[in-house]
């Protein structure tokens, strides 16, 4: 298993956390199964991570100008971008396989006064953190890397050149913020062609460029693009927009009828071969209509550095364009977690439009444009030609 040296680890947080004299403890944070059917060999692979970070980092913690450097652990969520509960635990044992053994293996502390205690935060976890560090940096003023389903197989990403990540996510961002709409046509089997209209007035891009110097930010590590999250109707004015996504799921494609910004139902792109996932989409949009809301467009950059899917969202969405459903406040919209029936419901699902996870599919053109008719194609055949 390819893993990082604690020289590699302490250029890392140098890194991605520009030093500020406001920095006083950098927290490790993993969630452990509640379930142990739920447990698998990546996410033992995954704590085993965390410890070993923390190990190597608390043992430089003063070299990074910090007092301390904490493993901090917590039951899991069950669902990619829940809330945190309410309390953790500072371990200060081995970690528990289960968090039965939490109790047994650190102190019991809210997050409340983890939050107020760390002003940078690692976070290689199961289950995605994104959304509620994102919120919590806002209130606390720390900064967090989130780091759903790291693997050893995403250490490359974490050693390519940030500086050209940077230079195009700012390219990509100053395309998208005057930009009022964005058309994405869309080919299913080098054949029939299906259109996406994206409303994005009254909405700023955001930049996830794997460096983090400024106070109040949380994003994800391994990083690489620049993502926009749809207009959803809260001014007032009916959001725009509308057209049919195409998804592959394994080896089907299915069809999502979006109107007003929301997946309102979905059919088969071949009736008589791919209905396998079409009742359980059917019913997901059903059971959680928040489920539909297009939630964002992210615009990866990291697949011309020579990086391929690993079959985990975190560095696979960072690769090429994504369209994601479900959750978008942690991202400056409005569907949160109360528009979800439970905590394990809420959910934020991107689907990636790269050769490698969805084969079937080919992004034509995407282009954007102003309320003055100002266009620009800035993707074709799946190639950005703005760089």
């Amino acid at each position: 298993m390819e893993k990082l040296t604690a020289t590699d680890l302490t250029k890392l947080v140098e890194s991605v956390f520009p030093s500020s004299t406001d920095d006083k403890k950098l927290g490790i944070l993993v969630d452990i199964p509640r379930d142990p059917g739920d447990d698998n060999s990546d996410w033992k692979t995954r704590r085993q991570i965390a410890e070993d970070w923390y190990l190597a980092l608390k043992d430089n913690a003063q070299g990074l100008g910090l007092e301390a450097v904490n493993l901090l652990a917590y039951g899991d969520v069950g669902n990619n971008n829940a809330d945190l509960p309410s309390h953790g635990f500072q371990i200060t044992e081995n970690l528990p396989q289960t968090a039965e053994g939490l109790d047994q293996a650190g102190e019991n502390i809210s997050f409340e006064d983890i939050f107020k205690q760390h002003q940078l935060f690692m976070a290689p976890t199961e289950y995605s953190t994104t959304a509620p560090l994102k919120n919590a940096a806002k209130k606390y003023g720390f900064r967090a890397a989130t780091m759903p389903g790291f693997a050893p197989s995403m250490i490359p990403a974490l050693r390519i050149d940030y500086n050209e990540v940077f230079r195009r996510v700012s390219i990509l961002k100053e395309k998208l913020d005057p930009a009022q709409w964005a058309e994405v046509l869309f080919q299913v089997d080098e054949d029939q062609e299906f259109k996406m209209f994206f409303d994005l007035r009254f909405r700023k891009a955001h930049l996830s460029p794997g460096r983090f110097p400024d106070k109040s930010v949380a994003g994800n590590l391994p990083s690489g693009e620049t993502y926009i999250v749809p207009y959803e109707g809260e001014k007032g004015e009916a959001t725009r927009t509308e057209g049919t996504l195409p998804v592959q799921i394994d080896s089907d494609v299915l069809l999502f009828t979006i109107d007003k910004n929301r997946a309102i139902d979905v059919v088969p792109f071949n009736t008589e071969n791919e209905g396998k996932f079409l009742d359980e989409e059917r019913d997901h949009l059903r059971r959680e209509p928040a489920y539909g809301n297009m939630a964002e467009l992210g615009f990866g950059v990291l697949a011309d550095f020579g990086l391929t899917p690993i079959n985990e969202i975190l560095l696979d969405e960072k690769l090429g364009f994504h369209v994601a459903f479900g959750r978008s406040d942690h991202f400056g919209g409005i569907v949160g977690p109360g528009d979800f029936s439970s905590p394990k419901e809420v959910i934020h699902l991107d689907r990636i439009y790269i050769p490698a996870t969805q084969p079937r599919i080919q992004v034509k053109t995407i282009i954007i444009g102003t309320e003055s008719s100002e266009t620009e194609t800035i993707m074709e055949n799946g190639k950005y030609l703005i760089f």
